[in-house]
């Protein structure tokens, strides 16, 4: 027999070690499932093993679109030398102003203000591609230079930081075109991109824009909206849009406008520090609620609420936002109760549930519109309670319903929590963005939704580009 060539051999051997890699780690993914003890350490090695064999899938390639630096740092810049925004939780900012702790640096820090940092992913997504290469070794991502080598086309616009801006500055010229810098500056990104060829090869299907403030970008939304949107929820748009819609039910959502299809669903940043497991103490309270009692459309629920728990034995509502002083309260409520309410607002989900998470208080998630990050890397059946708003509206029904949980339930819920934490987590540990991303965090996971929903962008290219001219397509409805 003659000898085996040694190529084959070695290529035999690589292959048979990972096939060995892979059975080990479906092992211990296993005995985590089954395993009642060690739980600490089975979730290391679980999470360990999943991102090695995620990582076998490969990465995405991203081309950052070259804007000029006024719509993005430069923004940071004009940021920190203005001091005339009064709106609640401003003071957060005006040590960093008053100490000229941004004053000329190359990247500033993001807005401490916690209504505008509630909305940072754009910060941390733009930092991590600002990146040296040689930092970026734990990026999902992969920058390429080189548009042909693109997956996705990355538009490094600060929307949310646009948007705040001309709120804190003018308001009253927000939603008009006349006077409104906010306007200029998405005027700026859309008249930029459409004459790159990359948006007119692909009619913009391929580019990823941030848009986690429900405002942000407000004046151009149709012409983004065959882009890659990453949005905290869909609660600034269906309801616009199903009124142009030929769909009957209330909650279509145009394909045209957002959809699970091609839109991704990121985290809000938290507002509030890690509680590890470790640290867990003694709850004596049920359930927490603070924040603004009135809302508006679908957090009209929220007052409802309200009137119904307020005088509830064990429950606490409180009003306000984790500004300085409530930012205290906040973590002592979430850190002292078993259970932390979640209603809707103004939209379906606010920053509130990524604080409970981090805080180990089992969220209590009553709203019937909610969409969440990272569904089908994350089951939050494992740590949350879901509760239709008909039940949750019935007189005493929520907290008899709650008090069902036994304390090994709860216990579970709170390891299973303590496992997902990282992934809600965009800082790097940088103050100015720049340096590499958590394996496990937040700006990763995004990624690999994106990378998920690229068949169906490159599918929706080819489609558009088959079209004889003039030919447009019928505005198709994702009714749920």
């Amino acid at each position: 027999m003659p000898p085996k060539n040694s190529a084959t051999t070695s290529s035999s051997s690589i292959s048979t070690l990972f096939l060995v890699f892979v059975v080990l780690c479906i092992l211990s993914l296993t005995l985590f499932i089954f395993s009642t003890s060690n739980h600490s350490d089975s979730s290391v090695s679980s999470l360990s093993c999943m991102n090695a064999l995620q990582s076998t899938a490969g990465f995405i390639n991203v081309y950052v679109a070259d804007l000029p630096r006024s719509l993005n740092y430069g923004l940071l810049d004009k940021y920190w030398v203005f001091d005339a925004d009064s709106r609640l939780g401003s003071d957060a900012d005006r040590e960093i102003r008053s100490n000229n702790l941004a004053q000329g640096q190359k990247f500033p820090p993001y807005p401490e203000n916690p209504l505008i940092k509630q909305y940072s992913a754009e910060y941390w997504i733009t930092g991590d591609l600002m990146t040296p290469q040689e930092q970026r070794t734990r990026s999902f991502a992969r920058r390429v230079f080189d548009v042909k080598e693109a997956d996705v086309i990355f538009v490094p616009f600060f929307a949310t930081l646009s948007a705040e801006m001309q709120l804190g500055m003018a308001k009253g010229q927000f939603r008009k075109k006349v006077e409104n810098e906010d306007y200029q500056r998405q005027k700026e990104v859309i008249e930029f991109l459409k004459n790159t060829e990359a948006w007119n090869r692909s009619g913009g299907r391929d580019h990823v824009f941030v848009l986690t403030d429900p405002v942000a970008m407000w004046h151009v939304k149709d012409e983004i909206a065959p882009a890659v949107l990453l949005v905290v929820d869909f609660g600034g748009w269906y309801r616009l849009d199903s009124k142009s819609s030929n769909c009957s039910l209330p909650d279509a959502v145009p394909h045209t406008q957002v959809s699970l299809i091609k839109d991704v669903i990121v985290p809000y940043t938290h507002l509030l520090p890690r509680l590890h497991l470790s640290e867990n103490q003694e709850r004596h309270n049920l359930l927490y609620f603070k924040g603004a009692k009135h809302r508006h459309r679908g957090g009209l629920v929220r007052e409802k609420l309200w009137d119904l728990l307020v005088s509830e034995p064990g429950v606490i509502m409180e009003e306000g936002f984790p500004n300085a002083t409530g930012k205290e309260q906040s973590i002592r409520g979430m850190r002292t109760s078993e259970f932390c309410l979640h209603p809707a607002g103004d939209t379906p989900t606010s920053c509130r549930l990524f604080d409970a998470i981090q805080s180990l208080c089992i969220p209590v998630i009553v709203s019937d519109n909610i969409e969440l990050p990272f569904e089908g890397m994350v089951n939050y059946s494992e740590f949350s309670v879901f509760v239709a708003v008909n039940d949750a509206l019935r007189p005493s029904w929520l907290v008899d319903h709650l008090k069902i949980f036994s304390r090994e339930q709860k216990e579970s819920f709170r390891r299973n929590m303590a496992r997902v934490q990282p992934i809600f987590d965009y800082d790097n540990g940088h103050p100015d963005g720049i340096g590499p991303v958590p394996l496990d965090g937040a700006v990763n996971h995004i990624w690999r939704k994106v990378h998920q929903k690229l068949p169906m962008i490159r599918e929706a290219i080819v489609r558009e580009r088959r079209k004889p001219p003039d030919v447009s397509v019928l505005r198709r409805c994702h009714c749920s």
